[in-house]
């Protein structure tokens, strides 16, 4: 069976519909309900018209997912031939593309996007992480530590939005309802490393995302081997 990237697009006489207007609408479906809402009938009942009709355009679900994720890439800032300062910057790209679509890190999680417009955004990612070494499954293997750590980020922060949704409690309310147990925990004495990372400063999750990006790519640029 043929990946959809290698089949020719149909193309009906009449264009009242089309593979681009059937994404738009599964991603419109997929950022207001979640990747579960979006199944071929529910996307042919938002475009009104019939599933069958639907199946000449996409062959199944599956193919319409991969459509889907290849369609939200977008351009990445242009290179500037510092390592360090491309990769940081493809990162935050990165994060706030994954967060504007909450569907997407889980779903790359499990198939990797083969399209045209992910792969170019590998190509970049490559490119960027050029000047650090000649070695591409060194450069290969940089990317993909930062996208791993990248995804686990905003998998956490879209998990804490989701429990907010849930609870319909805030950050601060819940601070708030469990202040006087961790008070009685510091107090304590019994656990004085817990006590002392809850006393320190919050960091808000962008904060939070820069701060540990810094710190693996100090640990890359640490591994790298030195010049005799």
């Amino acid at each position: 069976m043929s990946l959809i990237w290698e089949r020719d697009p149909y193309r009906p006489k009449s264009q009242a519909l089309s593979v681009e207007r059937i994404v738009d609408a599964s991603i419109a479906l997929a950022d207001a309900e979640g990747l579960d809402a979006v199944s071929m009938r529910r996307v042919a009942g938002e475009l009104s018209t019939g599933t069958t009709t639907l199946y000449r355009y996409v062959d199944s679900r599956d193919d319409l997912l991969d459509l889907m994720a290849d369609a939200v890439q977008d351009d990445h800032p242009a290179l500037t031939g510092d390592w360090r300062a491309d990769l940081e910057a493809y990162a935050h790209h990165e994060r706030e593309l994954w967060l504007r679509h909450g569907w997407l890190a889980p779903l790359l999680a499990t198939r990797p996007s083969l399209g045209p417009n992910w792969l170019r955004g590998l190509e970049h990612a490559l490119a960027a992480a050029a000047p650090l070494t000649s070695d591409i499954a060194a450069a290969a293997s940089t990317v993909g530590l930062i996208r791993d750590y990248i995804r686990g980020a905003v998998m956490r922060e879209l998990a804490e939005k989701e429990t907010q949704r849930r609870t319909g409690q805030t950050e601060d309310e819940w601070r708030a309802a469990v202040a006087p147990y961790l008070r009685k925990i510091i107090e304590s004495g019994a656990y004085p490393r817990v006590a002392h990372m809850t006393e320190a400063a919050d960091l808000s999750p962008a904060e939070q995302f820069s701060h540990g990006l810094g710190r693996i790519l100090t640990g890359i640029a640490d591994s790298q081997p030195t010049s005799p």
